[in-house]
């Protein structure tokens, strides 16, 4: 079953990598859901119930590109240690402050920056491990694995662990967050990692500024046309994405009429799906190639905003999700392993931390644009925006797919 799941080629540092990352995501999928409960035992306001959520994406946004420029400049597996253990001081301070009974809505949105800002380098850095560990051709492979890892400890499991825990004590899911976080560090502690090779012509001896770094970061990105479109397909894709998923909750309850339990359904449909997807990468990159997956992936992205806009039944709408998990994740495993692929190891830090900051940037704003659509024009308004935005730049960029999946590192 382990060579099945983590073949002998792809060495032992893989091993210890992918443990660290699922036993990690077990944890957060247990912060996943026991964060909002906790901050919804606070206070009842929504307006600060969104502003916890949103303080966990704003260090991306803020801290972003530092972090690239740090996971490209010291020892990354040093750096991942650090800020896991960072992240860990901070939850064990809320599990004091909950026992202790002096926690207070101040205190958990403070915990909740706090922890956003150690995860922004924390998971920048992480990323930048597996191209350093396994062959290019085994990046698939590698993205797969711990795309499963995610979506069955973060989304899956760690969930409904966590609300059980926190209905049994609101200290428990926080404390067994902590071990998780540890035990990963203890994981991540047995890989080994070969020193970055510094940029050609670079002095160590002299400093260099921070700003020179990003910089330089961004000007690799914006003269490799490959990386610079895949980066702006993902802002715009994310944000015509998160236009409609972030109203799903009010379009299944008051126009699918689902109920909170079909809600639900929704999003573990979801989840299934994404598992069978990335259990099936390594067959379907065997028969298609990078190319003609990522066109598939995202024709599907663009009949899904067409499909939720049509949709008049839950059951429709669950078969619509399911095909959604499947695809999503097969693209989010493409879209790594192309990125990394195509990035020398001395940037992986920095083009990390941009793509990172098209993601979380295209959400923010696709969320405020669905928000604002589904007020004035109804609850598909959002899909047919997802539809028409990501049909238009899949046009513009179908051209440039096949240069974009087989592009290789300088």
């Amino acid at each position: 079953m382990v060579e099945a799941v983590a073949p002998a080629r792809m060495g032992t540092g893989f091993r210890w990598l992918m443990s660290a990352s699922w036993v990690s995501n077990i944890g957060d999928g247990v912060a996943l859901a026991a964060g909002p409960l906790l901050v919804a035992s606070q206070t009842s306001s929504a307006m600060l119930v969104a502003l916890a959520a949103m303080l966990q994406r704003l260090p991306w946004l803020v801290f972003g590109l530092w972090a690239g420029v740090l996971a490209d400049r010291l020892d990354r597996r040093r750096l991942v240690i650090v800020a896991n253990l960072l992240r860990a001081v901070v939850v064990a301070a809320l599990c004091v402050v909950i026992v202790t009974g002096h926690v207070n809505i101040g205190v958990v949105l403070a915990a909740m920056l706090l922890m956003g800002v150690a995860e922004v380098f924390a998971d920048t850095t992480s990323q930048t491990l597996l191209p350093m560990l396994v062959r290019p051709a085994d990046l698939g492979t590698g993205n797969a694995r711990l795309q499963a890892g995610f979506l069955t400890a973060n989304q899956l499991v760690g969930p409904p662990l966590g609300a059980a825990l926190f209905a049994a004590g609101a200290a428990w899911p926080f404390a067994t967050q902590v071990l998780t976080v540890l035990l990963a560090v203890l994981l991540v502690s047995r890989v080994v990692l070969t020193p970055v090779p510094p940029a050609v012509g670079a002095d160590p001896a002299t400093p260099r500024k921070v700003r020179h770094d990003i910089a330089e970061g961004l000007r690799w990105i914006w003269t490799n046309p490959p990386v610079r479109t895949l980066a702006l397909v993902i802002l715009v894709f994310n944000a015509t994405w998160a236009a409609p998923w972030g109203i799903l909750v009010k379009y299944s309850l008051d126009y699918l009429h689902m109920g909170p339990v079909g809600y639900g359904l929704l999003t573990t449909a979801a989840a299934v799906g994404g598992l069978i997807g990335t259990f099936s990468y390594g067959s379907l990159e065997r028969r298609w190639s990078l190319s003609a997956l990522m066109k598939v992936c995202l024709t599907l992205e663009v009949l899904f905003h067409l499909a939720l806009a049509l949709a008049t039944t839950g059951w429709a709408a669950m078969t619509i999700l399911f095909v959604f998990g499947a695809y999503s994740f097969v693209w989010g495993t493409v879209s790594n392993t192309v990125r990394q692929r195509a990035t020398p190891t001395r940037f992986q830090g920095r083009v990390g931390s941009v793509y990172m900051m098209c993601v979380f940037g295209g959400i923010v704003v696709g969320n405020a644009i669905g928000g604002v659509l589904a007020e004035h024009w109804g609850l598909t308004a959002p899909m047919w925006f997802g539809f028409v935005g990501a049909g238009v730049t899949l046009v513009l960029v179908w051209r440039q797919l096949a240069h974009i999946a087989h592009a290789q590192a300088d």
